[in-house]
C-alpha cells in the first residue's frame, strides 16, 4: 500500500475545538471542502481511516472522537441498549453530542475557511445517526449527510429545521439487508422520512450484516465526491 506511514495525524486535543480529532494526512494547504467521518459506538476515530484515504486529497478529512469513553480505545456519542423492542438510547447524551458536533463544525469552518456549502458529515452506525441529527437540525452548517448502517432518531422530530431549509441538503442512506444490529427497516424508515421532509437523497441496500462493505464505501465515495468537488 502506498500510505503505510501514518495516513492520519496524531490525536489533536485543542481547547479551541469542541472535540478531539485526527486529520487525514497530508492536510491540504487550502482545503476546497471538509468531510467529517464519525465512528460508531465502542469504536474510535481511527476506524474510518481507510475510507478517509480514498477521499480527494484537496478535501480536509476530519475524524472526530466521540465524547463518551466506554473502555480504553472505545468511545461513543451516546449510550444505547439493544432491547427486544429496539434500541433504547440516553436521549440527553445524543442531544449533547448533536450540539457539540454543530459547534465543532463551526470551529472547523472558521479555522480552515471552509463554507457550510462545502461541508459534509457522515458516519458509520452511531456516527451516521449523529450525522443525520446534525444535518436535519442544522442544515445551514452542512451541504449533506451520510448514514452508513445507521438510522435517523425518532427523538429528533422536535428539532428538525424548517422544510425550506432542509430542501438544500443532500443525503445518502446505505444499509445492509441482513443487518442484525440495526435491522434494514430503519433504512426504509429513513428513506420515507426524508421523502416526506423533501430532502433530496439516495438510498442503497447491500447484501451484508452490520458492516461498511466495499460496495457501500464505493457508493458513498461517489456521492461525497459530488458534494465536495467544485461545481
Amino acid at each position: 500500500m502506498s500510505h503505510t506511514l501514518d495516513p492520519i495525524s496524531p490525536l489533536q486535543q485543542d481547547p479551541a475545538f469542541a472535540l478531539d480529532f485526527r486529520l487525514r494526512q497530508p492536510v491540504p494547504a487550502a482545503p476546497k471542502a471538509c468531510l467529517l467521518l464519525l465512528h460508531g459506538v465502542g469504536g474510535n476515530e481511527t476506524n474510518l481511516a481507510e475510507l478517509a484515504m480514498a477521499i480527494d486529497p484537496e478535501v480536509l478529512v476530519v475524524l472526530p472522537r466521540g465524547p463518551l469513553t466506554f473502555a480504553p480505545g472505545q468511545f461513543g456519542w451516546f449510550r444505547v441498549a439493544f432491547t427486544p423492542n429496539g434500541p433504547s438510547i440516553v436521549v440527553e447524551e445524543a442531544e449533547q453530542s448533536r450540539q457539540t458536533l454543530i459547534r465543532f463544525i463551526e470551529q472547523l469552518q472558521s479555522a480552515y475557511d471552509i463554507a457550510p456549502q462545502r461541508t459534509v458529515i457522515a458516519g458509520f452506525s452511531q456516527g451516521g445517526i449523529l450525522s443525520a441529527s446534525v444535518g436535519l437540525s442544522a442544515p445551514e452548517r452542512v451541504a449533506g449527510f451520510g448514514v452508513l448502517s445507521g438510522r435517523i432518531l425518532p427523538e429528533l422530530g422536535p428539532r428538525l429545521a424548517p422544510r425550506e431549509q432542509l430542501a438544500t441538503l443532500s443525503a445518502f442512506i446505505a444499509h445492509g439487508q441482513y443487518d442484525s444490529k440495526l435491522p434494514v427497516a430503519w433504512a426504509h424508515k429513513a428513506d420515507q422520512w426524508l421523502t416526506d421532509l423533501g430532502v433530496p437523497h439516495a438510498t442503497r441496500l447491500y447484501p451484508v450484516d452490520h458492516a461498511l462493505s466495499p460496495a457501500m464505501a464505493a457508493d458513498f465515495l461517489d456521492w461525497a465526491q459530488t458534494l465536495t468537488s467544485p461545481h
